[in-house]
């Protein structure tokens, strides 16, 4: 199972260390994510400080962004890289597309289908030199003019991933994507039960092997060198199981496990402002259903037995009130590495 670590550093001057500190503990990719920065520059820093791991979006914000404009900085990164990036793609939700990106919400996954679609044409006539030409009804494309191209790539166009919660962004994964980036609210159960079989679908469809498709994260992990140091961190996980579980998207995650009355006394509180309050609601039934607990030496078995078989790969964020030790950590990525 390749293992994927997720940038934390908000102050750039320290990302290229970062990421390289990540490559030389084992780990196979290094992930961005669009919180409080551009998912896209931190990227750019970690390619310039390591040869070997993935370098991935996890996940960029689609519809604010033109696909002309991802497609243009994906190609960069890809060339600086050697070959190296994967472009993750989220949709967000409706309250933040309007009213935090000012952008027009429309059905998102037909929407999402479309904007692959488009970075795909428009990569295949800078590579091949076919006429761009896709008319689709939310994008259209028909314009690549010789000073606007940057010509064939030495590099494979970059692998297209797509976060999903919903049956149906897992077809739409299933159907145009190299992978599925799955949510941080998730469980075994509802990707067994919900996105394996939605992905399946979506590669039915297309006619193409499910094993084409890559199914990538999965849960919470709150681990620690002893008891105390994990209960510590339970109640950091605690509070963001709360802010998840309080989007509607995402009650249909908590419905799998018949949490359905969670969800909305969440999004009522959210609504009041009272955030610091909210992981109190989180019991240790949702806890455990959303999070993998154990200590460093037994972490990874817990994981691989309760995921082992649904994913590909996997996110390690360690949630700890104690930084691990460096050959410890080593020791757990090299047992995923060797999940069989």
């Amino acid at each position: 199972m390749r293992v994927i670590y997720r940038l934390h550093s908000k102050d750039l001057n320290a990302v290229a260390s970062e990421a390289a500190w990540a490559e030389s503990m084992g780990y196979d990719g290094v992930s961005s994510s669009e919180t409080s920065n551009d998912p896209f520059i931190p990227l750019i820093l970690a390619a310039t400080s390591t040869s070997r791991v993935t370098l991935e979006t996890r996940v960029a914000i689609a519809f604010p962004r033109s696909p002309m404009v991802v497609a243009h900085m994906s190609r960069d990164i890809q060339d600086l890289s050697r070959g190296r990036f994967r472009l993750g793609l989220g949709t967000q939700v409706k309250g933040h597309i309007e009213r935090r990106f000012s952008t027009r919400w429309e059905p998102p996954g037909p929407r999402l289908r479309e904007y692959v679609e488009s970075l795909r044409h428009i990569w295949d006539c800078w590579d091949n030199g076919s006429r761009l030409d896709y008319q689709g009804r939310h994008y259209q494309f028909s314009l690549m003019t010789p000073f606007f191209n940057p010509g064939p790539s030495a590099y494979a166009v970059p692998q297209v991933f797509t976060g999903a919660v919903n049956g149906y962004n897992c077809r739409v994964a299933g159907e145009v994507c190299d992978g599925l980036m799955l949510h941080s609210l998730t469980s075994a159960e509802y990707v067994r039960d919900i996105v394996r079989p939605g992905v399946a679908r979506g590669a039915g469809r297309a006619e193409r092997p499910m094993s084409d498709v890559k199914v990538s994260g999965g849960g919470f992990i709150i681990t620690g060198p002893n008891q105390s140091s994990i209960n510590e961190a339970k109640a950091e996980v605690r509070k963001r199981i709360a802010f998840y579980a309080s989007t509607r998207t995402y009650f249909p995650v908590l419905e799998c496990h018949g949490f359905t009355e969670v969800g909305p006394q969440l999004h009522q509180m959210s609504l009041r402002g009272e955030w610091a309050e909210m992981g109190e609601l989180i019991s240790d039934e949702m806890l455990d259903a959303f999070a993998v607990i154990g200590e460093y030496d037994e972490i990874a078995d817990k994981y691989l037995e309760r995921y082992g078989g649904l994913l590909d790969e996997m996110s390690l964020s360690l949630t700890t009130s104690a930084p691990v030790e460096e050959e410890q950590l080593r020791r757990i990525i090299r047992r995923f590495h060797h999940e069989a």
